[in-house]
């Protein structure tokens, strides 16, 4: 029995396990977790020495062994994940990658030294140091895009541990090991440091594309904020103005009331009552709710609605100071509103309605958007939300509230019920 291969692979899945757990953030409790990183752990072992013991000259077994690993590994990452996307995969190959590493160059000490414990505890503290600086380093880089909702073009980035895996293991291991051709070993070492420089750069890269979109979108945000405090201060100023005429005029009404009284015209003063009436309510400035954000993206979509000859049913209660971020509520708020307009603006009249609820205090948080719809709506099978047909750019609004109610601890749900397409995200505020 091959003693050392066998305490080498070992130490190698006992550390992809933990990478496993430590990069990944959890859909079960810490035991459960463990128990299942464990397991997999046990079964990656056994077959080893299946590998490695019965069948040590079998190619073939060797290749459909490590196989049914590869499966192994990538579906308990994929078990253990609170999120089940291609950015998972792309962890799940990475951590292959990284215990391939370890596994290398404890190799290259054994080359080197011809001893087997110096070799194990080399390969050991290997490990234990890489695992330590990617924790120290990349972890929390990672776990920032990791928690980000947004994951297309992620399968392309798998490609990139696909390849170094199989690179790694056509230099190092198979069909032919580092024993028997130690000059791969400075190929190896050259490939090992490529990688590392790779995933470095892979992943600022996307987090610096990650964060251009998110300040993209907050532009777009205050662009859309600043014109409706502009039509705003329009609305405020024509309102002065026709107020002021109004109020010019009053002394003519008040005399014109007066002779029409003395004439006992009283339909007549009747009519002019309601028009002063009337004017006065059209130079209104309508208040929707106290939170001058939300207020001015509300009165900017109810503007547009009118454009569109959209009738909305709004119900809006929102406090003047929110116990959630302004700008991430207002944009949710903006995004599902404009959904609701979009999808019936070029209904019949009949169906261009939309019923609208945003209810929001110290204690919980309720959007309700309901709306009739005739193409079919296919929903994502990750998210529950709708997939938009308009292409790549398009669906981010729905992304944007999905994020949204993660980060505040709540639930979204989307349902087609009687010709009507209904959304509600609830949430439970502290």
């Amino acid at each position: 029995m091959d003693y050392f291969s066998n305490f080498s692979y070992a130490i190698s899945h006992g550390f992809l396990m933990i990478f496993l757990y430590l990069f990944i953030t959890h859909r079960y409790r810490a035991f459960t977790t463990q128990l299942i990183c464990f397991t997999s752990f046990v079964l990656l072992t056994v077959t080893d020495c299946i590998k490695l013991n019965m069948f040590p000259d079998s190619d073939l077994c060797y290749f459909f062994v490590t196989i049914l690993q590869i499966i192994l590994t990538q579906s308990t990452g994929i078990l253990i994940s609170k999120k089940r996307n291609m950015k998972v995969l792309f962890m799940g190959l990475s951590a292959s990658n990284y215990v391939i590493i370890g596994s290398v160059l404890a190799a290259v000490v054994y080359i080197y030294t011809g001893e087997k414990v110096p070799a194990l505890a080399g390969s050991f503290i290997i490990h234990a140091v890489l695992l330590y600086i990617l924790c120290r380093h990349l972890r929390q880089l990672w776990l920032r895009q990791y928690e980000k909702e947004y994951a297309k073009g992620w399968w392309k980035l798998c490609m990139i541990p696909v390849f170094f895996y199989c690179s790694f293991s056509c230099i190092a291991f198979f069909p032919r090991t580092l024993y028997e051709y130690p000059e791969n070993i400075l190929g190896i070492l050259c490939l090992v440091v490529t990688m590392s420089v790779s995933y470095v750069v892979v992943l600022q890269y996307v987090e610096n594309e990650a964060n251009q979109k998110n300040i993209y979108l907050k532009n777009i945000l205050f662009e859309s904020y600043i014109k409706g405090l502009e039509n705003q201060f329009y609305l405020v100023e024509q309102s002065e103005q026709n107020l002021k005429i109004l109020r010019h005029d009053m002394r003519h009404f008040s005399s014109m009331i007066s002779h029409l009284l003395d004439q006992q015209e009283y339909d007549e003063i009747r009519k002019t009552l309601h028009y002063i009436d009337d004017v006065t309510d059209e130079n209104k400035i309508v208040k929707y709710c106290n939170n001058l954000m939300v207020n001015t993206i509300v009165s900017k979509m109810m503007k547009r609605a009118d454009s569109f000859h959209v009738r909305v049913n709004l119900d809006l209660a929102v406090e003047r100071d929110l116990p959630v971020n302004n700008y991430e509520f207002t944009a949710v708020i903006a995004n599902l509103f404009e959904n609701a307009l979009i999808c019936v603006k070029d209904f019949t009249a009949d169906k261009r309605q939309t019923d609208i609820i945003i209810h929001c205090s110290d204690r919980q948080l309720f959007i309700q958007t309901k709306n009739a719809y005739e193409k079919e709506i296919i929903f994502d099978s990750q998210t529950g939300l709708p997939k938009s047909d308009k292409g790549a750019n398009h669906g981010l609004g729905m992304q944007s509230a999905l994020a949204f109610s993660e980060k505040i601890g709540g639930t979204i749900d989307c349902f087609c019920e009687d010709g009507l397409f209904h959304l509600i995200l609830f949430a439970k505020l502290q």
